[in-house]
């Protein structure tokens, strides 16, 4: 009997301003996909902090890690460093879709470690991150705004995406959501 070489799987990014909600839809996508594989980020902030599943470490114990070869990616934004476990490498390698919160200035660096990477940004009108940043608690005044002033940050030059409006409601982001996932998995590579 012979054995079919397994397909490799592809690496998703996604990214976009804070409360653009990217953390609500990708629950909603992975509910509706549920083969797709979401990477559990490593940061910097204490897991009490809500949010995302994420795992909470020291900065000592990041760096650690990182000195260890423990992280695919890794990144600092927003005071705090964000990694993402290396496993990821065997998950890709064993046909799975793994998809991971990003940053939007760390993407350069991921795209030259896996070239097939592909982009999906979500974004949201002003109004609708005003409203969700302060709805979650972490950040007030200075804070807030330097958040909103952030999401202004422009994708880098050359890094084909895809576009996810999160303006509306929940559904219509998951759906919409859903459709690009599903249209990026379809795609040819390269």
């Amino acid at each position: 009997m012979m054995v079919q070489p397994l397909t490799p799987g592809r690496l998703i990014a996604v990214v976009g301003p804070s409360g653009a909600g990217k953390d609500t839809l990708l629950a909603g996508a992975l509910a509706r996909r549920p083969g797709l594989v979401l990477v559990r980020r490593v940061i910097t902030r204490p897991e009490e902090a809500g949010g995302e599943p994420f795992e909470g470490v020291s900065l000592v114990e990041f760096e650690a890690r990182k000195a260890r070869g423990a992280f695919a990616l890794h990144w600092v934004a927003h005071g705090m460093s964000y990694g993402i476990p290396a496993g990821i490498h065997a998950q890709i390698a064993a046909g799975q879709t793994v998809l991971f919160n990003g940053s939007r200035a760390m993407l350069p660096r991921a795209r030259a470690l896996f070239p097939d990477l592909s982009v999906i940004l979500i974004a949201a009108d002003r109004a609708a991150l005003r409203s969700r940043l302060a709805a979650r608690g972490r950040e007030t005044g200075d804070d807030l705004d330097r958040r909103l002033a952030r999401a202004d940050f422009a994708m880098p030059e050359d890094m084909p995406h895809a576009l996810v409006d999160n303006s509306g409601t929940i559904e219509e982001g998951v759906q919409a959501l859903v459709a690009v996932l599903d249209r990026v998995a379809a795609a040819p590579r390269g």
